[in-house]
């Protein structure tokens, strides 16, 4: 037999014993309605049945035969719902409530699996239509099946008594130590007193000029999340390669010059520097893809799959105007504005946070960047939920070049501009060029 001829999975002895159950024992009404809908049943008169369960329940009446019928009666769906015979009929499919659940369950099943053909079908119709590009297509296909698994996560309730007791506890242990924060911490003290850290579904942009440490800023927060503090993390790096970026992280962590990195003139101490701090990124939980060019499509994909398969708690994008938009035929201001708006939505549905780098305009040079700099769509400012800005005072080319100064490190600003859930207002860094990492200012006693 075709796969088309097939008829679609079902059971429906189970849902006539689920919805016999539920006659037998109206209370398991609230138990079974956290994971099983109307939808979920294949029999038409079934659905109907018990979405008439649903609004008897949800008006707090008692379900019985009478109330039933009346309540169908009244939606002119008495004999879409099979008459009053069928509904009678229902009692005498089960002996006893004691196996509702097992039987919902089966029901939801089945109902899994017709969608999943559905998905399937959607998939297959987009594969052979010509208009409809590849990847477009295998976006859509992840979409729609981390949707569908999304869709039939099981809802619970929660008594208050456990729910006070842990919210107390984090409030405790928030105040007991100053150092904790209800989101994923950047590892730079007083950023993370202002945002209580990075905070899942928002999307957070570090903008600035060209050579004021953009990646730098993004490798010294990994460090911590990721290489410290063992949180999963994503690295999306369209500019520089895994290879780049792996010597920038070990000059950070060892606290080896960057140029002895890339030469290989190192001394023996700094070999063996390298080589712990080779050890400690070894272990830590950091995925880097260092596609150039990459399409919008694709990291949204791959994003996905590493949400499902690594359970990455944040995403940071080097940068966001090097995402290649699959509308090419519109200006640019407008793909940026797609790609923000898609970034947001992204950080949405997978419930992190998410941490783009973008260029500011060159033309205040020297002046602390504001919102209105953000380069090349004024839709990143819309959609961002905290925008920041690396500013660092113009200093003259000798105190640049001075050994002595780089090793002191040179006085950073990181201006939190906007935060749309919290201040704003300075925090104050330092840049060590040398390590090509951040660290807190330490302030003056």
């Amino acid at each position: 037999m075709a796969l088309k001829d097939k008829v679609p999975p079902s059971n429906i002895e189970a849902e006539q014993a689920t919805l016999g159950a539920l006659l037998l024992d109206w209370e398991a009404v609230g138990t079974v309605i956290t994971y099983l809908r109307p939808d979920n049943f294949y029999s038409i008169q079934n659905k109907k049945i018990f979405e008439a369960m649903l609004k008897l329940y949800n008006n707090s009446q008692r379900g019985d035969l009478i109330t039933l019928t009346e309540q169908l009666r009244s939606d002119n769906e008495l004999e879409n719902a099979g008459g009053p015979g069928y509904i009678t009929a229902l009692t005498d499919t089960v002996a006893t409530s004691a196996n509702v659940e097992y039987y919902a369950k089966i029901v939801l099943e089945q109902s899994v699996r017709r969608d999943l053909i559905k998905v399937s079908n959607k998939i297959i119709a987009q594969s052979y239509d010509e208009t409809v590009g590849s990847r477009a297509v295998l976006e859509d296909a992840q979409k729609m099946i981390f949707e569908l698994s999304d869709s039939n996560q099981t809802s619970s309730y929660k008594e208050a008594g456990p729910v006070v007791v842990s919210t107390i506890e984090m409030i405790e242990k928030l105040y007991n130590n100053k150092n904790a924060f209800t989101g994923i911490p950047s590892g730079f003290r007083d950023l993370d007193t202002m945002t209580s850290g990075f905070q899942d579904s928002e999307l957070i942009i570090i903008g600035a000029r060209p050579s004021m440490g953009k990646t730098a800023m993004a490798l010294s927060m990994i460090q911590n999340i990721a290489i410290k503090e063992k949180i999963p993390a994503a690295l999306f790096s369209l500019e520089m390669s895994d290879k780049q970026i792996m010597q920038r992280l070990l000059a950070a962590q060892g606290r080896i010059p960057s140029q002895k990195i890339r030469t290989g003139l190192l001394t023996m101490q700094e070999l063996q520097r390298m080589q712990d701090a080779a050890g400690i990124i070894y272990e830590s939980p950091l995925y880097i893809v260092d596609t150039p060019n990459m399409k919008l499509l694709d990291l949204r994909a791959l994003a996905r799959r590493m949400k499902i398969q690594r359970d990455i708690k944040i995403i940071f994008i080097d940068y966001i105007t090097l995402i290649t938009s699959e509308n090419t035929s519109i200006p640019r201001h407008e793909q940026i504005a797609e790609i923000s708006r898609s970034l947001k939505s992204l950080a949405r549905e997978l419930n992190i946070p998410v941490v783009a780098l973008s260029q500011v305009r060159r033309d205040a040079e020297g002046q602390e960047p504001t919102l209105a700099d953000l380069r090349e769509s004024g839709s990143i400012e819309q959609d961002a939920d905290v925008v920041m800005f690396i500013h660092r005072e113009r200093q003259k080319k000798q105190n640049e070049e001075d050994p002595s100064q780089k090793a002191l490190g040179m006085p950073t600003k990181l201006i939190v501009a906007k935060q749309r859930n919290g201040p704003i207002g300075d925090v104050e860094l330092v840049f060590l060029p040398s390590f090509t990492r951040f660290e807190t200012a330490e302030k003056e006693m």
